[in-house]
């Protein structure tokens, strides 16, 4: 039972008289009172427990986007069902209107409608509703919370697909498919035609050559059918926010452009998110629906708070493709562990891979290392440049192995690996 503020508001308005006539009989006759009608609201009031509930919602949204959650409610008493209904929504499903009043007449149905707009990627999760069912008097109430699970799974917001169509223009122009031909170092044959000031000697035809009067070339068109093995890594180090977002979602981000460009390529594209163990494993399937493959298994990614283990990626690449492959490594180019860990594994990797590391750079490093207005900020700067210093010193490192390497900003990451995609393509490397 609920004593809602009508009650406490009458109830106040009775001292009133008692405090004009104190006798002991006008005290009870007004508390007898106060609870005969207290009773008869509650007594009246419909019950909570013949309601019957069902919810429809969608199976996913994409983060950033709105959706809604709709709740039949079925009054199965006899009474009309004046309630008050909440919704327990977790908090960064960002519920806008999770109270409503419903009236509701006996053996009828009434619908609300909960607005939803996802702050965080993942499932998200409702466990029950609560009812407040009134009297008429509005003075009391019967309250009852009711099991109505729900769940919603909240996919990447995959901003950088904007990027998508000019690197799909790109790839058309490296295939031959567009009005521009572009003369790529891949091995399969193309077309054969004119020599243009500017081709290489070496894709001469010499016998086609010989039976006409001028100069005939061959064109190449990039292999397709290769293997691409994106690895994300999602251990303690993806869980720094850089540019306030996790360095775990931009790396979802660039992976999933990465993935589509990749398969739009013709290639065949597996994804690993792993730290100690294998997290989410995905890839191109039959049905060529990658990236809606991708999406729902990166949805629930999180960081854990644990060290990566170098020691197991070699295995783990060599368990999804036997083949030379591109293996694109999207980690964190910090010195130290990564230095210990990270360059042994490029060893590893280099001679039978063509290899790709993909981080995120801070720029508030670039910010702070400019500014040198006041002695603290000297010392900012001076430890901003140190940081950079490491950095550009791990990157050469890598780059000695034979590991190409992409260290951007957050927003600029995508693009500049995809760009990476298409410069191997072109020169014949995968």
């Amino acid at each position: 039972m609920a004593i809602t503020g009508r009650f406490v508001l009458l109830a106040l308005a009775g001292l009133i008289p008692l405090l004009l006539f104190p006798a002991a009989a006008t005290i009870f006759l007004w508390l007898l009172l106060l609870a005969v009608v207290l009773a008869l609201d509650l007594v009246l009031a419909a019950s909570a427990r013949t309601v019957v509930l069902r919810r429809t919602l969608p199976d996913s949204v994409r983060l950033g986007e709105s959706t809604s959650s709709v709740l039949t409610i079925a009054n199965g008493s006899r009474r009309r069902m004046r309630a008050l209904v909440r919704e327990a929504w977790q908090p960064s499903a960002n519920a806008l209107n999770p109270r409503q009043r419903v009236l509701i007449p006996p053996g009828e149905r009434s619908r609300i409608t909960v607005r939803l707009r996802p702050t965080r990627r993942g499932d998200l999760h409702t466990p029950h509703t609560t009812i407040r069912s009134y009297g008429p008097l509005g003075m009391a109430a019967r309250q009852l919370t009711i099991a109505a699970p729900g769940r919603l799974r909240v996919l990447p917001p995959f901003n950088s697909k904007r990027h998508l169509p000019s690197r799909l223009r790109k790839l058309r122009e490296l295939d031959g498919r567009a009005a521009v031909q572009i003369r790529g170092a891949g091995t399969e044959f193309d077309s054969l035609r004119d020599y243009v000031r500017g081709d290489d000697v070496r894709s001469i035809d010499w016998r086609a050559t010989a039976r006409r009067q001028g100069v005939v070339v061959r064109t190449w068109r990039p292999e397709r059918d290769r293997r691409v093995v994106i690895l994300l890594d999602t251990s303690r180090t993806s869980a720094a926010r850089i540019e306030d977002e996790p360095r775990l979602d931009t790396g979802i981000e660039a992976a999933l452009l990465l993935a589509v460009l990749a398969e739009r390529g013709g290639d065949r594209v597996d994804f690993l998110a792993f730290d100690r163990r294998i997290r989410v494993q995905a890839g191109s399937t039959t049905k060529g629906n990658l990236l809606g493959a991708l999406v729902q298994a990166m949805a629930p990614l999180r960081s854990e708070l644990i060290e990566m283990d170098w020691q197991q990626i070699p295995g783990r690449i060599r368990a999804v493709s036997a083949h030379r492959s591109l293996v694109v490594l999207l980690t964190a180019l910090d010195s130290g562990a990564a230095e210990e860990g990270l360059l042994p594994m490029l060893a590893q990797l280099a001679p039978d891979h063509v290899v790709v590391v993909a981080a995120v750079r801070d720029p508030l490093l670039g910010r702070l290392r400019a500014e040198r207005t006041t002695a603290s900020d000297v010392y900012r700067a001076a430890a901003a440049e140190r940081a950079l210093l490491d950095r550009e010193a791990l990157t050469a490192l890598i780059r000695t192995l034979g590991v190409e390497v992409v260290d951007e900003d957050p927003h600029e990451l995508p693009p500049r690996l995809a760009d990476m995609y298409i410069r191997l393509k072109a020169a014949g490397r995968l």
